[in-house]
């Protein structure tokens, strides 16, 4: 199968942005004006074609992101709709991994909001190029310049708006093309030629020359050509500035800014025009960057062509009703057909490809073969896990990992028939295999199963769907917030092992030192110079035994963090020294001086943004103040008024509902993790 769309025509991107900011809204609008659907969903109406879940549907927002392709203008354009809830940012990350380009979106009302930050964060992360999209201008106190200088100042970034409204709230009608100054003016109508073109009406004619020429002077900034034919008065072409602008996003000089109102069907031509525009394809990503899975000194690099050896990136993994287990593939370089063998150097497994999916949400066109840049679903693959490269065994390459946040909330879990026991075990199995941010164990003290996840939300939708989708009845405790262990000075201990086991004398002496590491960069084991001269046997499970004894804390049991142990002395005698003593010695020499370096317990503290009108907020910072929490910031929100603050996550149980009681249901709030401390108890 050769190519029907060049490579360059393509754009694997992402709609990213807060929760209700209309990202789905707007995918919705994409896909009914590129003619992929007859007929749009409305997300609060639970008819959102890429919500299919039904706890999408009935919450109304969205929790798993979802993969689509549609056409403009002659480009693929591969579509991933992603979560904006905070308990579900590791769907977004994932995705920003494996995408191209992204379209920020965000509320003209409340412009920046909490969950902006974090996507964004991720795309810098990934080094993902953005345009953004400023929606709702329909809304009641929609402000288009406020909501680009909450941008400007959040993120220090450089929007340059290439649109400008025309009117807002309910007399928005339409946007001024800055580029071909012209005047695209709605019709209230849901028909895909929805607008007019008009002249720009004399009392915006000052502000929008005035604003193209700011466009310019910042295009000018970063492009010889036109700062020349700028500083000289000379004509620049529509397709210079087209060619400068698409340059400066690709490097992400500055951002270009379109505006709209998705859900009247306002602005979203203009908005597929700019990501087919300004967007990279793959080959102005370039190459991709990789290593030996023998020696990951050694770099190997794979250029998005068919012609190179395949390589690709499993970025997602999701159980299907219909195929089972589906994985999510973002395909690098090469080509893969149906009947390929393919090979995941990450757990040195080979596989056959049994059928090639492209997905639309819950829909699936089957395909015989995919190619460079192509992002596809491939059902059957039982070793590769989210996170795996795949290629083929005999040029193998492999790409960095996905790293995802550590779950903070348990609850107990039970099934309410002991038939329905090993059933919630398979399913709790498949519901981990796809999501990287769940977990769960068997308590050996307690008996009891634990479930752990993000976010109560997450926690909630995981029961939700073990009883929906694997018909799986449930009974679950209060969520319980997963601490964590330390010490809080250094300390040393000798600890010396001799028993005789059977005939043989066994004999192992350790002198460790533990000690706090620097916060959040895991604990680390090491043998000290003196320790060296080890045989490689004894100093293999010296280490391990170390290690494995920080798995569980001296207070609680929970599980140690931050700490450094040093392996300061190994005392050895000849044929009595065996690998069992010296795990027995380093685990107790470990052990006693933990219980000499002050341990501590810690607790998960979360960053808090609590946001109501201001009539309301003496009453939400006396609450925060009540739950043990830290106001580190009042910020101003419109008519409302934003307090930040730092809570440990134990006082943050049942909090939605004390704020909508307090606020009358006008109040919202978000929280993600932000570091561990010692415990007040």
């Amino acid at each position: 199968m050769s190519r029907t769309i060049k490579l360059e025509k393509y754009r694997n991107i992402g709609i990213i942005a807060h929760i209700d900011a209309g990202k789905t809204t707007t995918t919705e609008r994409i896909l009914f004006f590129t003619g992929s659907l007859h007929k749009m969903g409305e997300v609060h109406e639970g008819t959102a074609f890429m919500d299919y879940m039904d706890q999408e549907r009935e919450r109304g927002i969205t929790i798993t992101s979802a993969a689509t392709t549609c056409y403009w203008q002659g480009h693929q354009i591969n579509i991933i709709d992603t979560p904006g809830h905070v308990d579900f940012t590791a769907e977004v990350q994932r995705s920003l991994r494996v995408l191209d380009g992204a379209v920020a979106v965000f509320c003209a009302v409340a412009g920046v909001e909490p969950q902006s930050e974090t996507v964004w964060r991720q795309a810098d992360q990934f080094n993902v190029p953005r345009i953004v999209y400023i929606n709702k201008m329909d809304r009641i106190g929609a402000d288009f310049y406020k909501a680009l200088l909450s941008i400007k100042e959040t993120f220090h970034a450089r929007p340059v708006p290439l649109y400008i409204p025309v009117g807002s709230s309910e007399d928005f009608s339409g946007i001024i093309d800055l580029i071909e100054m012209k005047y695209i003016k709605y019709i209230d109508t849901e028909e895909s030629e929805n607008y007019l073109i008009e002249h720009i009406p004399l009392s915006m004619k000052q502000e929008a020359e005035e604003k193209r020429n700011q466009m310019i002077e910042a295009i000018a900034e970063n492009n010889d050509s036109i700062l020349e034919k700028y500083l000289g008065n000379e004509q620049i072409e529509i397709t210079e500035l087209y060619e400068a602008i698409r340059e400066s996003v690709i490097h992400s000089k500055f951002l270009p800014v379109t505006c709209g109102s998705s859900f009247k069907n306002k602005g979203v031509q203009e908005l597929l025009n700019s990501i087919v525009r300004y967007l990279p394809s793959p080959i102005d990503r370039g190459t991709v960057t990789g290593f030996s899975p023998e020696d990951s000194e050694i770099l190997l690099e794979r250029k998005p062509s068919e012609e190179e050896p395949f390589s690709g990136l499993a970025f997602k993994v999701l159980t299907d009703v219909y195929v089972g287990r589906l994985t999510f593939v973002r395909i690098y370089s090469g080509k893969l057909k149906v009947g390929d063998m393919i090979y995941n150097p990450t757990e040195g497994k080979r596989e056959r490809v049994q059928k090639i999916l492209r997905m639309q949400a819950n829909r699936r066109d089957e395909l015989t073969e995919c190619l460079a840049g192509d992002i596809v679903a491939i059902p059957g693959l039982k070793f590769t896990k989210t996170g795996d490269t795949i290629c083929i065994q005999e040029n193998q390459v492999l790409f960095e990992k996905i790293s995802f946040l550590e779950p903070v909330i348990n609850q107990s879990v039970e099934a309410k028939s002991t038939s329905d026991q090993q059933k919630m075990l398979e399913a709790l199995a498949r519901l981990a295999d796809e999501d990287p941010t769940f977990k769960f164990v068997n308590d050996q003290e307690s008996g009891q199963l634990i479930i752990s996840g993000v976010g109560e939300l997450h926690l909630d939708i995981i029961v939700d769907r073990l009883k929906r989708e694997f018909s799986v009845q449930t009974r679950v405790g209060k969520p319980q917030v997963a601490y964590r262990e330390t010490v809080l000075k250094s300390a040393i201990h000798e600890y010396e092992f001799e028993k005789q086991i059977g005939t043989k004398n066994q004999y192992a002496r350790v002198k460790v030192e533990i000690r706090p590491s620097e916060k959040s960069i895991g604990n680390s084991v090491k043998m000290s110079d003196n320790s060296n001269k080890l045989q490689a046997v004894l100093m293999n499970a010296l280490l391990e035994s170390a290690k494995s004894s920080l798995a569980v804390g001296p207070i609680a049991g929970y599980p140690m963090v931050d700490i450094e142990v040093e392996i300061l002395d190994v005392g050895t005698r000849e044929g009595e020294t065996t690998d069992i003593a010296c795990k027995v010695a380093v685990s107790n020499a470990v052990r006693e001086a933990i219980a000499k370096a002050n341990p501590s317990l810690l607790e998960p503290i979360f960053a808090v943004e609590a946001i109501a009108p201001m009539e309301y907020i003496g009453d939400v910072i006396a609450d925060i103040n009540s739950r043990k929490g830290r106001i580190e910031e009042i910020t101003q929100k419109g008519s409302s008024q934003g307090v930040k603050a730092s809570v440990p996550l134990s006082q943050m149980f049942g909090y939605v509902t004390k704020l909508r009681s307090m606020t009358q249901g006008r109040g919202s709030y978000t929280m993600i993790f932000s570091h561990y401390e010692p415990t007040d108890a």
